[in-house]
């Protein structure tokens, strides 16, 4: 829409235009002394002179010429320079603040002219109104693309950013002919202490996944007492290690609790380990960690610890489940009998045959894990203390790995 050509503005428009050589420093300077933000090494601070010279111009033409706000876009160089901010991880509310300044003494500068043009009060009035409104639709106008543009360079910036420190922890990783010098310096970080990964991972419909990633690595911080180093991956897998001196002490019991709170949220850890080696024998760890919960479709928290037998047959499932089922049987069956006798069993023989102690970890009675074993016993068509380890070894599979497979329920 054209606006209407009134002379008035026109005429101090124009004299603010002919001054701008000496009015563009001023109020550059005055974003300098006031925004602790705009205080950048020249190359900077020339794009920040170049973007109010910008929008300076741009309001001119405005006044001058009566461009209708609707052909003004964000100009390239203040662009530029709100991608800058975003990239130096100013904040935006300090580029926002600066406009709103420059706008507050432009119209300074209009009550000057008008001071100096003398037109009677009423005129006065209606012109530095008429023009402070279309100095502020402007500058609504360019704030609006502004924080876009800011929104938009962040999310790039981070991600290049992140994709650069996963690229980097990756090769320290991978490149097994690194001595630990180089991959301190790669990574910015000692690599002589102790170490402990944390692999977090949402499902992919979760909503916002970067705030439950960002919660999991809170809940990680609040379970070790450590701030943890991060990485993110992708936009559902972030990477979390926690570097100390002395070994790291994770409340794993605190750490589940408190992700029971957060049902779109996965951990796999990896068990604790020291310098290079350990660095990435504890990430190894909770990549195998994560890949059993993968292989049952677990969520939660999963400890390598807890699964480490199961983390070797986790690429192996269904040649596990058939030797699963030669070793054990009838008590590879998929319901609660099938599964209260493996648990039966497991108890036993971890209390080396002892019918008192089966029963207290059980709570039940004596004479119920009697009955168990003895049915167990006429299932596999001989005693338990045939083939016990590989009994022991097919029971402890099927309970880390949520055997029998058939019988689980989807995710």
């Amino acid at each position: 829409m054209a606006l209407d050509n009134d002379p008035l503005v026109r005429e101090v428009a124009g004299r603010i235009k002919a001054d701008l050589d000496r009015l563009t420093p001023t109020m550059t300077s005055m974003f300098v002394e006031v925004i602790p933000e705009f205080r950048h090494d020249d190359e900077v601070r020339r794009l920040m002179v170049a973007s109010t010279e910008s929008n300076l111009a741009a309001m001119l033409d405005m006044l001058t010429l009566a461009i209708g706000l609707d052909d003004f876009a964000v100009p390239p160089a203040a662009a530029e320079y709100a991608r800058r901010f975003a990239q130096h991880d100013l904040s935006l509310e300090a580029l926002l603040r600066a406009y709103r300044l420059g706008e507050h003494m432009f119209g300074q500068w209009v009550l000057t002219v008008l001071a100096e043009l003398s037109p009677s009060t009423d005129v006065a009035l209606v012109t530095a109104a008429r023009i402070a409104a279309l100095v502020n639709g402007y500058i609504d106008r360019v704030i609006e693309g502004l924080i876009d543009i800011y929104a938009s360079e962040r999310r790039r910036w981070d991600a290049r950013t992140d994709a650069a420190r996963a690229a980097q922890v990756r090769a320290v990783l991978d490149a097994e002919d690194l001595d630990l010098a180089s991959a301190e310096q790669m990574l910015s970080a000692s690599l002589r202490g102790w170490h402990q990964f944390v692999l977090l991972w949402t499902p992919p419909v979760t909503r916002d996944p970067g705030a439950v990633l960002r919660a999991g690595t809170a809940l990680v911080a609040a379970a070790t007492g450590k701030t943890p180093m991060t990485v993110e991956i992708d936009d559902h897998t972030r990477w979390v290690w926690i570097a100390s001196v002395g070994r790291p002490a994770l409340d794993a019991a605190r750490l589940e609790r408190d992700l029971s709170a957060h049902p779109n949220l996965s951990m796999a850890v990896g068990d604790p380990a020291t310098g290079l080696d350990g660095f990435r024998q504890t990430f190894r760890d909770a990549q195998a960690a994560r890949a059993v919960a993968l292989a049952t479709r677990g969520r939660g928290l999963t400890v390598y610890s807890e699964v480490a037998l199961a983390a070797l047959f986790a690429d192996h499932l269904p040649e596990v489940e058939a030797w699963a089922r030669r070793v054990l049987g009838g008590l590879m069956g998929g319901d609660e009998t099938a599964a209260r006798l493996r648990e039966t069993v497991r108890a036993f023989l971890d209390t080396r045959g002892s019918y008192t102690d089966a029963a207290a970890r059980l709570h039940v009675h004596k004479n119920t894990v009697h009955y168990r074993v003895r049915k167990v016993e006429e299932l596999l068509g001989h005693p338990l203390t045939e083939r016990r380890l590989d009994i022991e070894v097919a029971l402890l599979a099927c309970a880390q790995l949520g055997l029998p497979k058939s019988d689980r329920s989807g995710v």
